[in-house]
């Protein structure tokens, strides 16, 4: 693990059975001890919601703060409110493989890019890594280095060269190398090198379908990695309705669909931090500045060891 992941994260010392990727989860309740073993897959464990925000404040906002970040946008501020609530809410960023439960040493967030809005337009997938600590201006100065990155039409990153290397194999053997992959990662022996570069090796995973005008869908998690969370944002709409005056009034709103494993955490757990995204998101200016603190994950069993 880099200095840099260190610094932004709480460190312990390394026990038999953690990973290079986060820590083995001691303490829990014995139904999370448990039920990794009966659903075995996040295909067994998926949980489907979704939340309508209203936008209006939100593009204010935004308008008040354009000079300062020219590319704040929605989902900037969607993405700066989901690591906000990880900061608070610690279990959301953890992960179940070969049944036991993790709790991940870093933050990151997949995202999938379209270099051009063209049906032929070429889609890459960046992977910008934040620190608890971060504020809004720190999220949109993380993306805009990725999409610096990768954004050139015909640019290969990382995921891009590694998809392409594997689509030469002949059949038999992208099976063989793709077996080897998924038994690695297992044990927590995936190289670093796929590791770095794979959206599904995530806190989160973010589309913003509505950027091409969609509305949101509920997308699977993927079985390959250890990405607990999928957020879909749809298209703005409007709608009217009719306030205790008697006045109709037209508002602007999106929807967010969330497909969620259920074995990291317990259905409380998840509706009290939809609770809080939901608040921070009727009120972004709370992202402007760091959180108070940082909420450690107990289920570790163990102190921070000194850095």
């Amino acid at each position: 693990m880099s200095k840099t992941r260190i610094k932004n994260f709480f460190h312990y010392n390394w026990h038999f059975g953690d990973r290079y990727d986060g820590w083995r989860v001691r303490k829990m309740d014995t139904v999370f001890r448990v039920i990794p073993y009966f659903l075995r897959t996040r295909i067994d464990a998926q949980n489907f919601f979704e939340e309508r925000v209203p936008i209006d404040y939100i593009e204010t906002f935004i308008k008040d703060h354009k000079e300062e970040m020219p590319d704040l946008s929605i989902m900037h501020i969607v993405l700066a409110s989901l690591v906000r609530i990880i900061s608070q809410r610690p279990h959301l960023n953890r992960f179940v493989v070969w049944n036991k439960l993790f709790a991940r040493n870093h933050l990151n967030i997949a995202l999938v890019v379209k270099r051009s809005l063209t049906d032929e337009g070429e889609e890459t997938l960046i992977k910008p890594e934040f620190a608890l600590e971060d504020t809004l201006q720190d999220v949109v100065r993380k993306v805009r280095e990725e999409l610096d990155k990768n954004q050139k039409t015909g640019q290969q990153n990382g995921s891009d060269k590694v998809s392409k290397y594997l689509g030469l194999l002949p059949d038999f053997l992208l099976r063989t190398v793709v077996f080897f992959l998924y038994w690695t990662d297992k044990v927590g022996l995936l190289p670093k090198l796929i590791y770095r570069v794979s959206p599904w090796h995530s806190s989160v995973f973010l589309t913003n379908i509505g950027s091409i005008g969609v509305e949101s869908i509920y997308h699977h998690l993927y079985e390959f990695g250890t990405c607990s969370m999928f957020v879909a944002m749809g298209k703005k709409s409007r709608a009217n309705l009719l306030d205790p005056d008697g006045e109709i009034n037209t508002t602007k709103s999106i929807m967010l669909k969330f497909v969620l494993d259920e074995r990291i955490c317990d259905g409380f757990y998840y509706a009290s931090s939809m609770r809080m995204l939901n608040k921070i998101l009727a009120d972004p200016s709370v992202l402007l500045v760091p959180p108070q603190t940082v909420v450690i994950d107990t289920g570790v069993g163990r102190k921070p060891a000194d850095i």
